[in-house]
């Protein structure tokens, strides 16, 4: 995720300071991974330095003075093309998974069993995903939903390796 993207996108809604921008992305996109607080004052720095956001106002408090941003027509402009780019999507090409699985074939160990292990590990990160997605608000079950249908994927690609081990085996060792 472009943590500056999406700084420049919420400031869209009008000028905010560097706490207000932090607390809306956990908000929305943070639930796992929270901003920290340096890392929104670096990015605010850096959107500044490349004209992206302007500082609106400076008030003084009774620690440090807060300066409040403000999204510039060039920082739209950014927001509106990195919006229509389409992401790459993910091909999993250097499967970590599939490297172990390889490995313990050519080392002669149970490949087997770290297909295994690995299915357990996806099906109970699932129950986690679904309790969530039960528990959350529509948004939360709109990420949790992205993230199942991710590891039912997987799930069908540990079903196919274990499948074809044997295969796999003979060609690895050849």
């Amino acid at each position: 995720m472009s943590i500056g993207h999406t700084l420049l996108g919420l400031l869209e809604s009008g000028p905010r300071h560097g706490y207000d921008l932090k607390r809306a992305f956990d908000e929305k996109f943070g639930h796992d991974r929270p901003l920290h607080y340096g890392q929104v004052y670096s990015t605010m720095s850096r959107l500044l330095k490349n004209g992206l956001v302007e500082v609106d106002g400076i008030e003084a408090g009774g620690g440090p003075e807060r300066k409040r941003y403000a999204i510039t027509d060039a920082g739209i402009t950014d927001v509106e093309r990195w919006l229509a780019t389409p992401e790459k999507p993910e091909e999993y090409l250097q499967s970590t998974l599939y490297t172990k699985v390889v490995l313990a074939l050519l080392t002669h160990r149970n490949a087997a069993d770290i297909l295994d292990t690995q299915r357990a590990e996806h099906l109970r990160s699932m129950r986690i995903l679904t309790d969530r997605k039960r528990r959350g608000d529509f948004a939360d079950q709109m990420i949790c939903d992205h993230a199942l249908f991710h590891l039912e994927a997987d799930l069908r690609w540990l079903e196919l390796a274990a499948a074809r081990l044997d295969k796999l085996r003979a060609e690895v060792a050849a």
